[in-house]
């Protein structure tokens, strides 16, 4: 499953969705028409707690990630919220679609997941602001289950110049440099693992179940964070 995630301040429109999943999210059928990946060849692993927890620079292009933008906000997003801390859930704040596509997920894997992967031994398994959390591992059938969680940030500091027509476009919430919205990982005693930056095009992976970190979305202070996510299953 892929997620499109949309966090930030400001009146944005949202349309209404047919259907939801559980969770409250626009649920879409798999759409043949998501932007073009290109396979990457050279891409660097940064690691910040060994296999556990690293990003990836430059995984989507930056154009690629604006594509993904428009192709979001083109089908519209839900808000999805929570019960809170008081009733046993993570403060959630922050607007969702989710899209279950084999196609996009095969093409995501092609384009460089697969060889970031084939170093990496799996071991053992089990189980807008986005409050302290853990991501649970899924079975999802034949014999796969979850073990990492994916997350691409659409939106953040890049080294891309923008164009004319991006510049006069800043008016837009959407184009307004990103302030806040860091993943934060937490380990013993609480103290900070380490803290991600959102940056446009970069992936940053966790493995998630009863090894996941406690993390958190920090809050977006100005300009809008959008984050594509995802799930890496193994057999």
């Amino acid at each position: 499953m892929a997620e499109a995630g949309n966090s930030g301040g400001g009146a944005r429109k949202r349309k209404m969705a047919d259907k939801k999943d559980a969770g409250g999210a626009r649920k879409l059928a798999p759409n043949s028409n998501w932007p073009a990946i290109k396979s990457k060849k050279n891409l660097q692993i940064t690691r910040l707690k060994d296999s556990d927890l690293f990003t990836v620079p430059e995984f989507l292009s930056a154009t690629e990630s604006k594509a993904f933008i428009r192709a979001a906000e083109s089908i519209g997003f839900v808000h999805q919220g929570s019960l809170g801390p008081t009733m046993g859930e993570a403060y959630r704040d922050n607007d969702r679609i989710s899209v279950n596509d084999p196609v996009l997920a095969s093409t995501l894997w092609d384009s460089g997941l697969s060889k970031l992967f084939s170093d990496i031994k799996i071991r053992g398994k089990v189980g807008q602001r986005f409050g302290r959390h853990i991501d649970e591992s899924a079975d999802i059938g034949d014999g796969k289950r979850t073990y990492y969680t994916l997350l691409i940030y659409l939106s953040g500091s890049s080294k891309a110049k923008a164009s004319k027509s991006e510049l006069d476009s800043q008016k837009d919430a959407s184009m307004v440099p990103l302030v806040g919205g860091e993943t934060v990982f937490y380990g013993w005693r609480n103290n900070v693992v380490a803290e991600v930056a959102p940056a446009e095009g970069m992936a940053l992976l966790h493995i998630h179940g009863d090894k996941c970190m406690l993390h958190e979305a920090r809050n977006v202070s100005k300009g809008m964070k959008y984050v594509f996510r995802s799930d890496v299953a193994f057999a």
